[in-house]
């Protein structure tokens, strides 16, 4: 869905009539607030990367789209690793054939809210050194994880892995915008997969627990130090933030 919303063309025919029905809801804001959120995930790699990070694991990272997070880090450093997870056994055989060939990067299939697992990974191993910093990407994910899956346990789990100079990269759906829109999107999406919990500004500041934000702290997506190819609008439901490990 978000490849679709994106203009990409990784997506399958029930992607497309889910993402449709979002589209809808939210009079076309989605599309908006994809690209928003895409941009934000490339300044954050390119922020952590150039302060010195060169191994980034992206958890739930879905289909390979625009501007993959191997394709930000390796700009600033060719030699950068990344390991992409997702749980779906589809999305990720798919991932593995559109990245064959890709030096330093692996996907792994596994499930977030098993932690250990991941950290496990034998393709974890080979490609990141858990005693250099890394950078933790939980871009559009964490929403995914309900209460009772305890996503800030979830974090903890790899939080006691990393060392100081580690960044913390999350997006989440925000509970106190569209209200009313966010309801419905969360109809269609129990429909054809899995629901979403939203969650307000402090419960989405306690996932940056260990960490210190950067400036200008937790805020939209459009208003994370933006570059001269973004718009400054507010977007649709979303607090992102950066923070690092001291």
């Amino acid at each position: 869905m978000y490849d679709y919303w994106l203009g990409g063309k990784n997506n399958f025919a029930a992607d497309r009539d889910a993402a449709e029905q979002i589209i809808k809801i939210t009079h076309g804001w989605i599309r908006h607030d994809a690209h928003l959120n895409r941009a934000f995930l490339g300044r954050a790699v390119r922020t952590a990367a150039t302060a010195g990070v060169r191994q980034f694991i992206d958890l739930g990272s879905g289909l390979p789209t625009q501007e993959n997070v191997h394709e930000v880090a390796q700009r600033v450093d060719p030699a950068a690793r990344v390991v992409y997870v997702d749980y779906d056994p589809v999305v990720t055989a798919h991932g593995q054939a559109l990245l064959a060939g890709e030096d330093g990067v692996g996907f792994v299939q596994a499930d977030i809210r098993k932690p250990e697992k991941i950290l496990d990974d034998p393709i974890v191993h080979r490609l990141i050194d858990f005693d250099q910093p890394v950078g933790l990407l939980a871009v559009a994910v964490l929403h995914f994880v309900s209460d009772e899956d305890d996503p800030y346990g979830i974090l903890a789990a790899f939080r006691s892995r990393l060392v100081p100079g580690s960044h913390l990269v999350v997006s989440h759906l925000e509970k106190d915008s569209y209200p009313k829109i966010i309801d419905r999107a969360q109809e269609v999406y129990r429909r054809v997969s899995t629901g979403f919990t939203v969650r307000d500004r402090d419960e989405i500041s306690r996932m940056f627990e260990g960490f210190e934000l950067l400036e200008p702290g937790l805020t939209h997506p459009a208003k994370w130090r933006p570059d001269d190819h973004i718009e400054t609008a507010e977007t649709f439901a979303r607090l992102v933030g950066v923070g690092v490990m001291h």
